[in-house]
């Protein structure tokens, strides 16, 4: 593990997330956007978007219509829209516009599950919060890096095997990893920087 986890970050020293985010408020909400969709998409959206509106306040100024109107390339526009609004008036009423630094406080949120609160808690607040998607999940069980059968015994796997010194970075690493190179029909063994390591019997 600190093998693999030392590789990634020879080969990419401090990786970033690809969510267009201008402050805790902002991410938020574009991790928010994000799911069923792809990162390039919601930018496309979003930069505008976030060009007129960046706090919980601004956002219940524009409404749910303005809102709407603003996301509606992004897939199921019309619920997330309702959500971002809901979690807006939340923040803006119960914490004063400022996004909480607490997994049960931000699962709380409308719109908020445990892969987003993690993506914000690791982001933005630094904490070594390990978010799962279908990349991390597939890379974590064809290389054999972090096993499990669903996306929280991946996101164990991960806490509990990852060393210390990798846990900050460690899901962007894989993100990334399974996003340009472990693809999910054609991965690209040839450039795989992890082939020697990885436990995935049929390369390519």
């Amino acid at each position: 593990m600190a093998q693999v986890f030392a590789t990634f970050q020879a080969t990419n020293p401090k990786p970033d997330g690809e969510l267009y985010h201008l402050n805790a408020y902002t991410l938020l909400v574009a991790v928010a956007l994000s799911a069923q969709a792809t990162d390039i998409g919601v930018n496309r959206a979003t930069r505008p978007l976030f060009a007129r509106v960046t706090s919980p306040k601004e956002m219940l100024d524009l409404g749910l219509d303005g809102l709407t109107e603003a996301i509606k390339t992004i897939g199921l526009f019309r619920q997330k829209a309702k959500n971002v609004i809901k979690m807006s008036d939340i923040l803006h009423s119960e914490y004063g516009g400022v996004v909480p630094s607490s997994r049960a406080a931000l699962q709380s949120l409308p719109g908020v599950g445990r892969k987003t609160a993690n993506v914000v808690l690791n982001m933005w607040f630094h904490h070594p919060a390990q978010a799962v998607d279908t990349h991390i999940f597939r890379l974590g069980n064809r290389s054999g890096i972090c096993p499990g059968r669903t996306v929280e015994a991946v996101e164990r796997a991960i806490e509990d095997h990852v060393p210390v010194a990798y846990q900050g970075h460690a899901h962007h690493w894989m993100i990334l990893h399974g996003r340009y190179i472990c693809l999910a029909r054609k991965p690209k063994c040839g450039i795989c920087p992890i082939r020697d390591l990885c436990l995935f019997e049929e390369k390519t």
